[in-house]
């Protein structure tokens, strides 16, 4: 009887286990991997917050950036995040602070970081903030491994025995020696996997991603996640051919230069999360995304769309091309420095000839943002055309088109204008348009 008793007991508190994960208002879908999402931003606005709220649901933690040592005049100082307190404080999910370090900085005072980190974790706390863990995001080259391992082992002992202690890792420390001795000082460890080589071969790579995770796989016996990206960036490069400004959350104001825009396409995530699902790398225990999406930043992902890839349903990406009648408000559009039109003048003389006008439109009727297509061609008797909005009007053999001059995302839902026609009047059931990618 008594063994028969323990076979119950067991099987009941299986049973409960799983009905605590299955009603648990974070649970995730049954074989998919839990997801994660960084707060990265410097200032926390209405907009911060709200995004916070409405993702609560799909997200297990919160990996909010607390503060970051950074060069500021001539020297190094602790530049502190002021977090909204009460949205913190009420989350339902874990969070973690996390510490990030300038990547340039070769050494440092290990016993006054310690007293910094630990003084705006006390801070947190009387603000009614409870870290699950701290993160350190130190981005520094193969040779201060080393030394970074050492600074772990003695940041860990001086943190709560409840707090986790993790690190943002790079693939490319993975050919380092080193790496064992750093994975092994902490508890678990995050694996970039956006913006990490040239930023000419782009933000995000799914062929190179893979097999670093693989390799990673091997290195490290503690739990680990992998950071993915849910935004976009602008890259300036100078006539030297050196990159002179980044651009993410806040515009970088660099006059000239050579710019592209580098984009993590939702498609393009959502196939490499569906491999993750069906095959996770040994260790890896979830997704860690970067970052979260607000209504207010221009370069992440829309709302919708961060949801739908969170919440692994089928991604339909999908751009109609129209022509709307326009009177006036497309001249204003046009204005007076817009590119000279090789039939008919300047743009706006142009827009002010004989026929009708029509605006040229771009529509995202999909449940993700959409690319915005390379080359956009239109056939019918149009006599002038200009684009704008990052669109101008070529010529080649095949005939007239609006071509793109920087690579973005069009959020699903949304329309943009990216030029004008004009055509014979009664012409607009005769205009046709041909995207190319």
């Amino acid at each position: 009887m008594p063994r028969i008793l323990r076979l119950v007991c067991g099987i009941l508190s299986v049973l409960l286990s799983c009905l605590a994960t299955w009603f648990s208002p974070n649970a995730q879908a049954s074989g998919t991997l839990p997801d994660d999402a960084y707060i990265w931003q410097r200032k926390w606005t209405p907009e911060v917050t709200e995004a916070m709220r409405v993702s609560a649901d799909l997200v297990r933690g919160w990996h909010v950036l607390a503060a970051e040592y950074v060069k500021t005049g001539g020297g190094y100082r602790w530049a502190h995040v002021l977090p909204d307190w009460r949205a913190l404080a009420a989350a339902r999910q874990p969070v973690v602070a996390v510490f990030r370090i300038d990547g340039q900085i070769a050494q440092w005072d290990d016993a006054q970081f310690i007293a910094s980190i630990a003084a705006t974790l006390q801070t947190w706390r009387e603000h009614g903030v409870m870290p699950a863990g701290v993160e350190i995001d130190y981005d520094c080259g193969t040779a201060r491994l080393a030394a970074y391992a050492g600074f772990l082992r003695a940041l860990k002992p001086a943190l709560d025995p409840a707090m986790r202690l993790s690190i943002t890792a790079l693939p490319t420390w993975l050919g380092s020696a080193d790496l064992d001795d750093l994975l092994a000082s902490n508890d678990e460890a995050v694996l970039q996997l956006h913006a990490v080589m040239n930023p000419a071969q782009g933000l995000f790579d799914p062929d190179r991603a893979y097999p670093w995770m693989t390799q990673f796989a091997q290195r490290t016996h503690k739990p680990w996640r992998v950071a993915l990206p849910s935004y976009g960036t602008r890259v300036t490069w100078n006539a030297e051919g050196r990159i002179v400004a980044i651009e993410s959350e806040h515009s970088a104001l660099y006059p000239g230069g050579i710019a592209h825009e580098l984009i993590a396409a939702p498609k393009t995530l959502g196939a490499f999360v569906a491999r993750l699902d069906r095959e996770p790398p040994r260790g890896l225990i979830g997704i860690a995304w970067f970052r979260l999406p607000t209504s207010a930043d221009a370069r992440a992902w829309s709302l919708p769309t961060w949801r739908a890839v969170l919440s692994r349903v089928e991604l339909s990406e999908h751009i109609d091309v129209l022509a709307r009648p326009e009177e006036s408000a497309g001249l204003a559009a046009a204005g007076p420095a817009q590119a000279t039109n090789a039939a008919s003048g300047s743009g706006v003389s142009a827009k002010r000839g004989m026929g009708a006008l029509y605006d040229v439109l771009l529509s995202s009727t999909g449940n993700v943002d959409a690319e915005l297509p390379g080359i956009v061609r239109i056939s019918g008797a149009c006599s002038a055309a200009d684009g704008i909005n990052g669109y101008t009007l070529a010529y080649d053999a095949k005939g007239m088109s609006l071509r793109r001059t920087h690579r973005g995302l069009l959020r699903a839902g949304t329309q943009i204008n990216i030029g004008w026609l004009r055509c014979s009047a009664d012409q607009k059931s005769g205009i046709t348009f041909h995207v190319e990618s």
